[in-house]
């Protein structure tokens, strides 16, 4: 069968601060496996999937990427050129879809999501599938395991296609008025996975939004090609009204159906619901990474580079990473947005990239630092090249660690092997590639009176970009 997923990789995660972070968020974070989220999402659909389209911004367009060449899944990433909410986003893969196949159906999923019973989540979507051959909108609803707030609701009608009609969605409800859902067993949370034909999808949006269609349809009118991504015409998608498809199509589709979910489903929106779907020890604690604990109970741990030692403890979460320590009580983790809002009022960084920064070539940690001094350890893929630039505030020294730099310095270009280095002068045009077979790494020491990543002059970048 025609069937491509669909996977919305958008959002930054904001309360999973400190491992997630607005240029590397939650969908691409290693948090139940050893694959990333998205990773997970992908592989999760190749038993009944014969491609993927994924939908993110610009700032992830080279870590999304990565991450699907990892698992040989790269095929197709649209670029949002700013967020206008679910509805315009599926339009655009819609859309794009039609361009290849006029029968394709659309399993949209979120890139962030976590399913640990991949049978039953198969068995739905098999379900899913013979409905939407009948031109019905699927929706999946998850079988509540206790009285939610967090969620949306789908209220359940009659028996339709191994599922049933769609009564109502209903907004997120108070304790009470959800347990009422949950004794009823009527009621779904709301999961905000699909399975359509995109045809249909592009009808009912037609019908009931016809601006969020046309802004769509005239932004792919007009796409270009740039390395693996998509991009769409700016100025025609920024005109799109911002909405979800809840609201633009599946609250007035006559043809919504909603198949039940029972696979240990979570959208993860906080560490303790990590907590909650993680495997844990004899007291109750869910231990990542380097740590030990004495007298400690109901909490999560995640040391990524330090030692994490908690000794008379209940219920907190603490999480390590190279540059915040994040200590909250697990009762009150939804409130790390707050954190994250303080650090953007104060104007520092932690909120927005990581010590760690991947880019397309490969990455760099900036391992210390001062008022006139930066040093970083640089690692630069096979066979990758950064672009050629130069600075107005600083000088670079170079010391390769291991393999092997070719160097453009000014007029001269060489060859920099394990234990040597070279002086690039403040000013100076300048290119680092990695012509070898393995990495590339070397540490690379600043010196200037102006250390930021904006004061890069670029000529040539073979990654497309202006900065970054």
């Amino acid at each position: 069968m025609n069937i491509t997923s669909v996977i919305m990789a958008g959002g930054t995660g904001s309360r999973l601060w400190p491992m997630s972070r607005a240029l590397h968020p939650k969908q691409f974070l290693k948090l139940t496996s050893s694959y990333s989220m998205l990773q997970e999402t992908v592989n999760r659909t190749l038993p009944f999937t014969h491609s993927n389209i994924v939908i993110c911004n610009e700032d992830h367009r080279f870590l999304a990427a990565e991450q699907l060449r990892e698992i040989d899944q790269l095929q197709q990433i649209i670029l949002e050129p700013v967020g206008r909410n679910t509805a315009p986003a599926i339009a655009l893969a819609a859309f794009q879809l039609q361009k290849q196949d006029k029968d394709a159906m659309m399993l949209v999923l979120a890139a962030d999501h976590v399913i640990k019973d991949s049978a039953a989540f198969e068995q739905s979507v098999k379900q899913a599938i013979v409905a939407a051959q009948q031109g019905k909108m699927v929706t999946f609803g998850i079988v509540p395991t206790h009285a939610e707030t967090g969620y949306g609701y789908i209220k359940r009608g009659d028996n339709s296609f191994d599922g049933f009609t769609v009564s109502q969605f209903v907004e997120k409800p108070n304790l009470e008025t959800a347990q009422q859902y949950l004794d009823s067993g009527d009621y779904y949370w709301n999961s905000g996975m699909f399975l359509f034909k995109a045809s249909q999808y592009l009808d009912e949006l037609k019908l009931f939004r016809p601006d969020i269609y046309q802004a769509c349809e005239a932004a792919m009118a007009d796409v270009s090609a740039d390395l693996d991504f998509v991009r769409i015409n700016q100025q025609q998608f920024e005109q799109c009204p911002s909405e979800s498809i809840d609201y633009a199509v599946m609250e007035k589709t006559a043809n919504a159906v909603v198949i039940p979910l029972d696979a240990q489903w979570s959208d993860v929106g906080a560490w303790s619901a990590l907590w909650d779907i993680s495997n844990k020890d004899q007291n109750n604690n869910v231990l990542q990474g380097d740590v030990l604990t004495h007298n400690s109970t109901n909490s999560y741990f995640n040391a990524e580079h330090k030692l994490i030692a908690a000794v008379g403890v209940d219920n907190i979460v603490v999480i390590e990473t190279k540059d915040a320590v994040l200590v909250a009580h697990k009762d009150n983790v939804q409130d790390v947005k707050a954190i994250v809002e303080q650090l953007k009022a104060s104007n520092r960084t932690e909120h927005h990239l990581h010590r760690e920064v991947y880019r397309p070539w490969g990455k760099y940690d900036s391992i210390d630092f001062g008022d006139r001094d930066q040093v970083k350890r640089i690692t630069v893929k096979p066979g990758e090249k950064l672009s050629i630039q130069m600075h107005h505030h600083r000088s670079e020294h170079w010391i390769v660690v291991s393999g092997t730099a070719k160097v453009t310095n000014g007029e001269q270009t060489i060859i920099v092997t394990e234990d040597q280095s070279t002086y690039i002068p403040l000013g100076t045009i300048h290119a680092l590639e990695n012509p070898g077979k393995i990495p590339l790494e070397m540490i690379e020491v600043q010196t200037g009176s102006y250390l930021g990543e904006d004061d890069i002059v670029r000529f040539e970048d073979r990654y497309g970009r202006v900065k970054g």
